[in-house]
């Protein structure tokens, strides 16, 4: 992979180098935010992003949101040492793919790169719509209209709409929404899901009444 490492700990971004590197990655380096958000967004062939959120000049979490309001898709791995879940969500929000907390070991940081080229390369077909009543879901774009309207969602937002379109009619529990929606090994608990079933519904507008709640179960999108 060619992979991006934002990181000002001059330290942990040399070591971290050499291990990628050792293990045949091509890995470039930038020491701040603004300089790694450049190289994001002007490189070509990147892989994927290691990006620290403590930057002494932008945040990670400002460098994240930038480079999905330009439309790029780049797989972004976020490290802090911030490990509430509350910090999570909120870096999971500015476009993060993965999450992970320092100290870390440097085993589950290659597993989670692999996991994060897998998804990168899954095929696609460009064009196939996810259809429910007025909402239409396009997978390849990630984009979300209702009634023709262009709706914006969080990523996991994204993500659990697509969990309910690609279900219809089916109920599913929160634990299910988790394992489709959130990164796998980012710890947020099945709360989190009424809380963003409660954002995508207002997201939806009135379209946001077809998610509905099976009390004691968990949630369906009713089909069309």
């Amino acid at each position: 992979m060619h992979l991006l490492i934002v990181e000002d700990d001059a330290k942990l971004g040399r070591m971290l180098r050499r291990l990628l590197e050792d293990d045949r990655h091509v890995v470039e380096v930038a020491t701040d935010g603004r300089t790694g958000l450049d190289f994001a967004l002007e490189a070509d062939g990147l892989d994927a992003v290691i990006l620290d959120i403590g930057l002494p000049d932008i945040s990670g979490l400002e460098v994240a949101r930038k480079i999905r309001a330009k439309g790029s898709s780049l797989p972004i791995l976020m490290l802090t040492a911030r490990d509430a879940i509350s910090d999570r969500v909120v870096g999971l929000d500015a476009g993060a793919d993965d999450y992970l907390v320092k100290p870390f070991a440097y085993a589950e940081l290659s597993a989670r790169l692999r996991a994060l080229g897998r998804r990168a390369v899954a095929p696609t077909r460009p064009g196939v719509q996810l259809v429910s009543g007025p909402i239409v879901m396009d997978d390849a774009l990630r984009s979300v209209t209702v009634a023709g309207r262009d709706v914006s969602l969080s990523p996991r937002e994204f993500g659990l709409l697509e969990a309910f379109l690609r279900h219809p009619g089916q109920v599913m529990t929160r634990d299910q929404l988790l394992d489709l929606a959130w990164p796998y090994g980012v710890a947020v608990t099945p709360n989190a899901v009424d809380t963003y079933v409660h954002y995508l519904r207002d997201k939806l507008g009135e379209a946001g009444a077809r998610i509905e709640t099976v009390r004691g179960v968990g949630y369906r999108l009713r089909p069309s």
